[in-house]
């Protein structure tokens, strides 16, 4: 790949991870979480819980990163030190018991669906390398003919969305693994410099496109037609995650002034979500959204416990019982967690 190449797939990269950085921070580094000021926000209840969940004794890090939507299975990964250096982790946990799967493919998790699939990406030769994991293997996903790519989310059916790389202009296309295809990887119709952020169980895909800081959000239906998700008023807008009749992202809405939001699938119309959120990183089928230490379905949160006195938590992804999964960031020792009752 060349020099201008790789700069386009890390603007790409820049605009899926706008948020992931304020999370990159909180698992470097553990802060004092401040007692909520505003007044609209719902402190959790007593029943809002949080839980540890168990992760290898020799590793020094691990987090729970993606749950699917009928809360079953949890995946996450884990870094362990080795004479040769840090070794990654796939860490799943299938109804409460965990597997550890060791491979040098895997460094991030994406997504994990309800028959226990779990998706996610790696990196070498300055390309993105997708990966699934399934009957107990952790398996490289078919690339495209540029190169590298990037999952983003995978169905119940199995269809995979996320993004790659056209050779000729250099710009992010949305592609399919689709699982009717096995072994295939396709170049979806949607928008120019396009990537896929979402997939519902119906096939519908929610992705973001255009050029570097004038992204735009859109619904690609199950039978090819594209409908905008838009903000009025938005200089930008960038999805994040999908549910059901449900999509999340951001929108700028000029100077400092950028937005979280959610979408109506349906409709197409939008609610701005509550502005205590450090970071938006996931909703479920009944639009509960998610990212940083709370929930919230609209213009108020509340606030997931586990926090305190240099002591941060996460969440990372919710299904649609409500259950949530994250981290926890406690004097600098990273631990995947669990949230049930919020």
């Amino acid at each position: 790949m060349s020099t201008d190449a790789h700069g386009e797939t890390m603007k790409t990269i820049v605009r899926r991870t706008l948020t992931a950085s304020v999370a990159a921070g909180l698992l470097a580094t553990s802060v004092a979480v401040a007692a909520p000021a505003a007044a609209r926000t719902h402190t959790a209840t007593v029943a809002c819980t949080i839980r540890n969940l168990p992760y290898p004794v020799d590793a020094y890090r691990a987090t729970a990163d993606a749950i699917d939507p009928t809360g079953q299975f949890i995946a996450g990964s884990g870094l362990r030190v080795t004479d040769t250096g840090n070794q990654p982790l796939l860490l799943i946990w299938a109804r409460g018991r965990l597997t550890t799967v060791e491979s040098p493919m895997v460094d991030t998790v994406a997504d994990v669906n309800a028959d226990g699939v779990v998706i996610g990406n790696g990196w070498a030769n300055s390309r993105g390398l997708p990966w699934r994991y399934r009957g107990g293997k952790v398996e490289p996903l078919p690339l495209p003919p540029a190169g590298g790519a990037y999952v983003k989310a995978i169905n119940k059916a199995g269809d995979i969305v996320g993004f790659g790389q056209d050779p000729q202009t250099g710009d992010s296309v949305a592609l399919l693994w689709p699982a009717a295809r096995p072994g295939t990887v396709e170049v979806l119709d949607a928008p120019a410099n396009a990537e896929a952020d979402g997939i519902n169980d119906d096939g519908a895909i929610v992705g973001t496109s255009g050029p570097f800081g004038e992204w735009s959000t859109w619904l690609r239906r199950p039978d090819g037609t594209i409908k905008p998700l838009t903000v009025p008023g938005a200089g930008s807008t960038v999805a994040l995650a999908a549910a059901g009749e449900w999509a999340v992202g951001h929108a700028d809405l000029g100077g400092a002034n950028n937005a979280w939001i959610r979408w109506n699938l349906r409709s197409g119309s939008y609610t701005q979500l509550s502005a205590e959120l450090l970071w938006l990183a996931d909703v479920n089928a009944r639009g509960v959204a998610v990212g940083g230490d709370r929930a919230t379905v609209g213009d108020t949160s509340r606030v997931l416990p586990g926090g305190g006195e240099r002591t941060s938590v996460g969440a990372q992804a919710i299904a649609d019982n409500g259950i949530i999964v994250g981290f926890r960031n406690s004097y600098g020792k990273v631990t995947p967690v669990r949230w049930a009752g919020c």
